[in-house]
């Protein structure tokens, strides 16, 4: 429920806050006085449209901070949980509206949109008066108000569950039905292509091993024909070994005749040639270590060309060819066995719909059954609040072919002002006073069910005489036992049924500011006898708010 408002610079009003009660609260004052004002303001914490004009004059801003006490199961709090919006205790929605048009909106003292604090607003109150079309006369709320009153909310639960199952058989069906048949068209292509890639049979990384092996062959041929002139240079017929060898042993044959004068020439050829042979034999493994098969370079080559032509065929990546292949093979494999699997979902998507139209079938049956108790319980309200010559109904127009989450109802509320006139929507039919008892009505039907936690009604007496405000008191008061209502009243009968009091006054002269205050017993005898009397108040006027006043304590 509604605990406070607190309201700073908005139109006429300085700054105010009002602490709420359980109950019926109701709020009185002369015309005026800003009773507009204060819904106004209570509106603008909901979510609805800002405007520059509400800040008061000469404030660079204003604000309206509403704060509500509600169970931790109640629907408000799941979208604050939806939106990941921190949830401890209360739920505060605060609106500041500045006087150059900019709006700024807080959810628990973080910052939000207005979208979000009307989605939250409309879960914690409803505000009724004859030119509201917000509340129960928006006719796509009139299908969740019915579900709620007739106690069936597990059997929409239970149809909604069933059209998901039913879309989803008709989805997976009509994804298979394409696939097969986009494969019926690329047939030929498909089975070319799965034989030419399925021969190749590409395997994943195998153009990086292909590649890393034809370069390295690459440098080893390269390397080998380097090693190949060194071996021709040192061992083959030019080869300066035989010489250089034939010259050592002439000197070795000659050093004795010329004891010291060759020594170290011989030496030197000696250690070159050892030198050269050693060279001759590294240069012979080296020659054997990079041998290779010619062969297999080019078939190297050649399986890497053919993979390389095979990515850019089918414009894919080398290592995505066999993910391609089995592709085309899982869609070849569709299409060999699509018609088995496609009469398989066709069955499916048969029983998920049957079983929803069963569904739907039942919870439609279900829906006229409460719309007869609904209209039966509107009715017994009317001839109190004049209305006994009028008819309410609820029109519920079913299309089995036009399946929906929801089932296949169109809910609407319909009434008939006067016998013989033609019924329709009641948004339509029904003149401002004559909707806002409608509306009343329909609200103490609905009592706490589908309804939000604080009911606001502006005026709903209005133009009415003193029986039906009576009635109109009552139905508030018994509303008021499960919700919490706040109604703006001219009617003395509805305010003397009130549990709580709050009296609208203007004070001031050349800054008028709008107060609001709760009122004892006393001043509130004081401000019926007013509502009876007008200005002048009598004597009478006072004794016939004490017995208002009395009675309806004596009721309460």
């Amino acid at each position: 429920m509604l605990v406070r408002l607190s309201i700073r610079d908005i139109v006429l009003i300085d700054r105010l806050d009002i602490d709420f009660s359980p109950g019926l609260s109701v709020l009185t004052g002369e015309t005026g006085a800003g009773k507009s004002i204060l819904l106004d303001s209570l509106s603008l914490a909901m979510g609805a449209r800002g405007d520059a004009s509400l800040v008061r004059h000469g404030a660079p801003q204003g604000q309206v901070t509403a704060v509500f006490d509600v169970p931790r199961n109640h629907p408000a709090r799941a979208i604050l949980a939806d939106n990941a919006l921190e949830d401890e205790g209360d739920i505060i929605l605060r609106r500041v509206q500045t006087a150059d048009g900019r709006t700024r909106v807080f959810v628990n003292d973080q910052p939000s949109s207005v979208g979000l604090m009307r989605d939250i607003g409309r879960a914690l109150v409803e505000i009724h008066g004859q030119h509201d079309e917000r509340a129960l006369v928006d006719a796509s709320a009139h299908r969740e108000l019915l579900d709620s009153f007739g106690g069936h909310v597990g059997e929409v639960r239970a149809c909604a569950a069933a059209w998901r199952q039913w879309r989803d058989a008709e989805q997976e069906l009509a994804r298979h039905r394409a696939r097969v048949e986009a494969a019926a068209r690329e047939a030929d292509y498909l089975r070319a292509a799965v034989a030419e890639l399925s021969k190749l049979d590409p395997q994943p990384g195998e153009e990086t091993d292909l590649a890393e092996m034809r370069a390295s062959m690459m440098r080893v041929e390269k390397i080998a024909a380097e090693i190949k002139d060194a071996q021709d240079l040192l061992s083959g017929s030019g080869s300066p070994l035989p010489q250089l060898a034939g010259l050592l042993r002439r000197l070795q044959r000659k050093a004795p005749e010329a004891p010291n004068l060759l020594d170290d020439i011989v030496k030197a050829l000696d250690e070159a040639l050892i030198s050269l042979d050693a060279a001759q034999s590294g240069i012979d493994a080296a020659l054997r270590a990079t041998e290779y098969d010619p062969q297999r370079l080019e078939k190297a080559e050649e399986r890497l060309f053919a993979l390389r032509a095979a990515a850019r065929k089918h414009n894919v990546q080398v290592d995505d060819l066999a993910q391609l292949r089995d592709a085309m093979v899982a869609d070849l494999t569709d299409l060999d066995a699509g018609e088995q699997k496609l009469q398989a979902l066709e069955s499916q998507a048969q029983a998920t719909r049957a079983a929803y139209d069963s569904t739907a079938s039942h919870l439609s049956e279900l829906r006229r059954s409460a719309a007869a108790a609904l209209a039966k319980a509107v009715m017994a309200e009317l001839p109190a609040l004049r209305l006994e010559r009028a008819t309410f109904m609820v029109e519920i127009a079913s299309e089995p072919e036009n399946r929906a989450e929801e089932g296949i109802d169109q809910v609407e509320f319909w009434v008939r002002t006067n016998p013989g006139t033609r019924p329709g929507p009641m948004i339509k039919v029904a003149s401002g006073g004559e909707l806002s008892r409608f509306l009343l009505a329909l609200k103490v039907a609905l009592a706490d069910r589908g309804s939000a936690p604080t009911l606001v009604f502006d005026e709903i007496d209005s133009g009415v005489g003193g029986a039906v405000s009576d009635a109109i008191g009552q139905r508030l008061a018994r509303l008021s036992h499960r919700v919490q209502v706040l109604a703006v009243t001219h009617a003395p009968q509805v305010a003397a049924r009130a549990e709580t009091h709050f009296l609208i006054s203007k004070s001031g002269q050349e800054r008028v500011s709008t107060n609001v205050v709760e009122i004892d017993r006393p001043s509130r005898q004081e401000e019926i006898a007013r509502m009876l009397a007008g200005e002048t108040i009598t004597d009478e006027a006072r004794a016939a708010a004490a017995r208002l006043l009395g009675e309806t304590a004596a009721v309460s």
